[in-house]
Parts: structure tokens; C-alpha cells; sequence
């Protein structure tokens, strides 16, 4: 039986031939995110906001202006209140309440109950509550994860490769996250310890496409000596597309049912891993290998300086024009 192939032997897609146009598209995807960032902010959880988070199921779907203004009115802080998944799941967040846990527990036990005699049949899931000293933190811990998994992914390919790569490597990961970012500020989800982790997840797997190619564009730039830099790229691009498109498709099967089917609780993680997979799939090859480009890498940027020897270097290999080396 024939082996499916999703992607045939003689692919040849100029992939560096939209390179500028790509760059050009991230700079402004990047520059947007950093700004819907900067004016609307991430809508931080309980885990980072610190305070009271209640999430309620109603038989029917309840008017969340008349719900705010019940739950407003206990004297607890003013609540903030959203659908859940679906219009008969609602998520309830109040401010951290006074006196500590026993004041966290008279909030809920207040909410409990005004919330069972307003709506007959209603059912309180979950109660979550964080202080301020330990959502503070926790934003310091998920940030310092984040910012440490990019430097050590650098460094990581700066001894496995050239500095050019980490550098390549580096802008790449930044790209990817800071979008993922002003993703999440555009849409207004919740940004929680889930997304930190999805965060963390997608520097991993950005990684493991990164270092694929690098690894061909450098067994490549050893193979062909005298082929121009930029064919060379395109050549090591469609060598590595077909498991690209096998391991991504796989992973966007997957991540399409969690989103679609999946439960609420992770439905930010899955979000976030989805569009994280989206952009991390582009950026590698337009933004990732091209950096090599920019960087004025070539042919023979890696030769050792001192001239060898024939006899040291052994067998000569063809170029890929068919010219020796």
C-alpha cells in the first residue's frame, strides 16, 4: 500500500519571496498588540487580580444587569458579572473582601443565598478566592517564567548554532507571544495561571519548529557551500514542510475539538495554544529563517578562516548546481 504523502518530493515553494511583505505584516501585528495592550489592558483572573470569583449555573439564563445589581447590593463591592461558556453559566467576580477568610466566607455565604432566593434551582460550582499579596505574586512569577523560558531558549540555540540563529530565534518568540498578548487584550478573555502555562507551552513548541529548520539550513550551508543564501533557505524550508504540516495539522485537530467540544475551565488554555500554534506555524518560516537573511548570514559565514587542506577535508561534495566544491 502506498504511504499518504501530504506534501510531494519535488516541492519547491519560494517561501522568501513574501518575506518582506510578512515582516512588514508582523511589525504591524506586533505594534498593534502593544498598543490594544497598552490602552484596554489584559483582563486578569482571580489568579493575578486577586479577589472573589464565583461561577454559578443557572436553570435559565438570567439578566446579567439585573444579577449585577443583586449582587452589588449586598454591600460586598461592586461585581462584575459574564456568561460562562453558555448564557446559563455565569462567572461572578467581587473585590477581595474585608477581613480576611472570614470575611471571604461571609461574601459567599451572602451571594449564596440572595442568589437561591432570587433564582429558584441555581447552582454555585466553584468559590475561588486570592488575596492581593499573592495575585502580586503570582504575575511576578508567571512573568519572570516567561522572560527566563525566552533567554534560556536563546542561549540554548546561541551554543547549538551561531548567536544569528538565537537572535533569529529570540525575535521569533517574541513575535509569537506579544501577539498572543494582544490577542487576549483584544478580546477581553481572561487572562489567567491557564494562559501563563499555554504561554510557556507555545515557547516550547515555537522552539521545536525553529530548531528543525535551523538544524537543515545548517546541515545545508555544509552541503552546498557555493549556493546563494536565500535558495538555500527556501530549500531547507520545503526539505522540513511535510513534517510541519503532519505534526501541526495533528496538533490543530486536537486543539480544534478541546476549543469547540472541550470543557469551560480550559477553554482560555485552549485559546491560547490554538492561536499560539497559528502564528507559530508562520513565523517560523517567515519570520524565523529569513532573520538569517537580515542578518547577513551566507554561504560560507561558518568556514573555518584558515584554509584546509584537501586531504583534510576529504571527498568533495556536488553543489547543488552540480559545480564541485
Amino acid at each position: 500500500m502506498r504511504l499518504l504523502k501530504l506534501v510531494p518530493d519535488n516541492t519547491n515553494i519560494d517561501f522568501l519571496r513574501w518575506r518582506t511583505i510578512a515582516f512588514a505584516i508582523s511589525t504591524l501585528l506586533i505594534a498593534a498588540s502593544i498598543a490594544v495592550l497598552a490602552v484596554k489592558g489584559l483582563n486578569y483572573g482571580v489568579d493575578f487580580a486577586g479577589g472573589q470569583m464565583v461561577r454559578v449555573t443557572f436553570q435559565q439564563p438570567p439578566q446579567l444587569e439585573d444579577l449585577r445589581q443583586r449582587i452589588s447590593g449586598l454591600g460586598h463591592g461592586e461585581a462584575s458579572v459574564q456568561e460562562f461558556g453558555s448564557p446559563r453559566e455565569i462567572s461572578i467576580r467581587m473585590p477581595l473582601p474585608e477581613g480576611g477568610e472570614e470575611g471571604a466566607n461571609r461574601a459567599a455565604s451572602d451571594m449564596r443565598r440572595a442568589l437561591t432566593q432570587a433564582y429558584p434551582g441555581v447552582r454555585v460550582d466553584a468559590v475561588e478566592t486570592v488575596s492581593g499579596k499573592v495575585s502580586e505574586e503570582l504575575v511576578w512569577a508567571g512573568g519572570l517564567a516567561l522572560l527566563l523560558a525566552m533567554v534560556g531558549v536563546t542561549i540554548y540555540i546561541w551554543f547549538r548554532f551561531e548567536w544569528q540563529f538565537g537572535v533569529g530565534a529570540l525575535f521569533s518568540l517574541f513575535h509569537d507571544v506579544t501577539i498572543t498578548l494582544g490577542f487576549f487584550a483584544l478580546t477581553q478573555m481572561e487572562f489567567d495561571l491557564n494562559v501563563v502555562a499555554a504561554l510557556l507551552t507555545l515557547i516550547g513548541y515555537s522552539l521545536n519548529d525553529t530548531i528543525v529548520i535551523y538544524d537543515r539550513i545548517r546541515e545545508n550551508l555544509r552541503k552546498y557551500r557555493k549556493m546563494e543564501i536565500g535558495s538555500l533557505i527556501n530549500l531547507s524550508v520545503n526539505e522540513t514542510l511535510s513534517r510541519t504540516i503532519a505534526t501541526n495539522f495533528a496538533m490543530l485537530l486536537a486543539l480544534g475539538s478541546l476549543f469547540f467540544l472541550g470543557p469551560d475551565v480550559i477553554f482560555s488554555f485552549t485559546a491560547a495554544l490554538l492561536i499560539s500554534v497559528i502564528i507559530g506555524t508562520y513565523s517560523t518560516a517567515y519570520i524565523a529563517a529569513p532573520w538569517l537573511i537580515w542578518l547577513k548570514v551566507t554561504s560560507d559565514s561558518f568556514l573555518p578562516k584558515d584554509p584546509v587542506s584537501r586531504a583534510e577535508r576529504g571527498p568533495r561534495n556536488e553543489n547543488y548546481d552540480g559545480a564541485k566544491v
